[in-house]
């Protein structure tokens, strides 16, 4: 039942309706409880998808990255963390979009001949499935998240809380502007591997205080890397990964900057040091784009 009381105090504080999706029924079917929903578009990772996993253009990353923060501020002001952000709960408004030319295309040689890139033609989404959403507590320790937006104080057993989100939703901005998810990993110490050759070190006093399920991934005070590694694969994987900085660059042309410097605060690995989902919305990425508009 939880899931619909979260959707009803959503719906109740949320007047315009315009962040959460909004629940218009629900009914108990032989024991087995059915949702009504309004009707939206495609997901952003089925959008991704059908696009051959080209990435969005910048400013409707900004306009999409603008509405994921304000909806999980308003989450964390009523004291709820929804712990599941990624591409395939956030859902476009409208099923409609353009074609655009792909300047990209050459890189990529299509050979079904898919010059064109499609674009939404509203950047309006909603944030969807709250089954997973929890009231804010002390000693939260259980695993959230889906593996690849999940956040390294998750991973390293430290406890968790409003901070989740926000990495969970640096992790869909770097794959709106990419296509692809940044952390391609379905294995703890690959993944952290992969945080640090993208972000740099884990620091010191997080793997420290690692709990004992996490314990054999830190050897001699840093991270048991390349030498714990599975397999010869999973090193290749992580050495293929390119800086956040270089990464951002080679697919976003102007306001490169200010998005890495954004990235850069919502990925922080101390979730005490991240950046708030208000707080982002206060960064330059943002502000600036305002200042060029009016």
């Amino acid at each position: 039942m939880i899931e619909i009381e979260v959707l009803q105090q959503l719906a109740k504080h949320d007047k315009g309706g315009n962040r959460c999706v909004q629940i218009r029924n629900w009914f108990d079917y032989r024991n087995h409880i059915c949702i009504v929903f309004e009707k939206l578009g495609p997901s952003l990772y089925d959008f991704l998808r059908k696009n051959n996993y080209r990435s969005f253009p910048i400013d409707l990353v900004r306009e999409i990255g603008r509405q994921l923060l304000e909806c999980v501020a308003f989450m964390h002001d009523l004291r709820l963390i929804h712990t599941d952000l990624k591409p395939e709960n956030i859902l476009l408004v409208s099923p409609e979009y353009v074609k655009v030319p792909d300047y990209k295309v050459s890189s990529r040689s299509p050979k079904d001949g898919s010059y064109f890139k499609r674009v939404p033609k509203s950047s309006a989404i909603k944030v969807i499935d709250f089954g997973s959403t929890t009231y804010e507590r002390q000693d939260q320790n259980y695993i959230v998240s889906t593996r690849h937006y999940r956040a390294p104080e998750v991973i390293l057993g430290l406890g968790w809380s409003y901070p989740c989100d926000v990495w969970s939703v640096g992790c869909i901005l770097v794959e709106l502007c990419t296509g692809e998810a940044l952390f391609q990993t379905h294995e703890n110490l690959e993944h952290l591997a992969m945080m640090e050759r993208v972000l740099g070190p884990l620091p010191q006093h997080m793997l420290k205080r690692v709990d004992r399920h996490a314990e054999k991934y830190v050897r001699r005070g840093r991270l048991d890397w390349p030498e714990g590694a599975t397999s010869r694969e999973s090193i290749k994987a992580v050495l293929k990964l390119p800086r956040l900085q270089n990464l951002i660059m080679q697919h976003v042309d102007h306001s490169a900057g200010d998005l890495i410097h954004l990235l850069q605060g919502l990925l922080r690995y101390d979730p005490s040091d991240r950046l708030t989902a208000l707080g982002a919305l206060r960064h330059p990425f943002f502000t600036r784009d305002h200042l060029r508009r009016s």
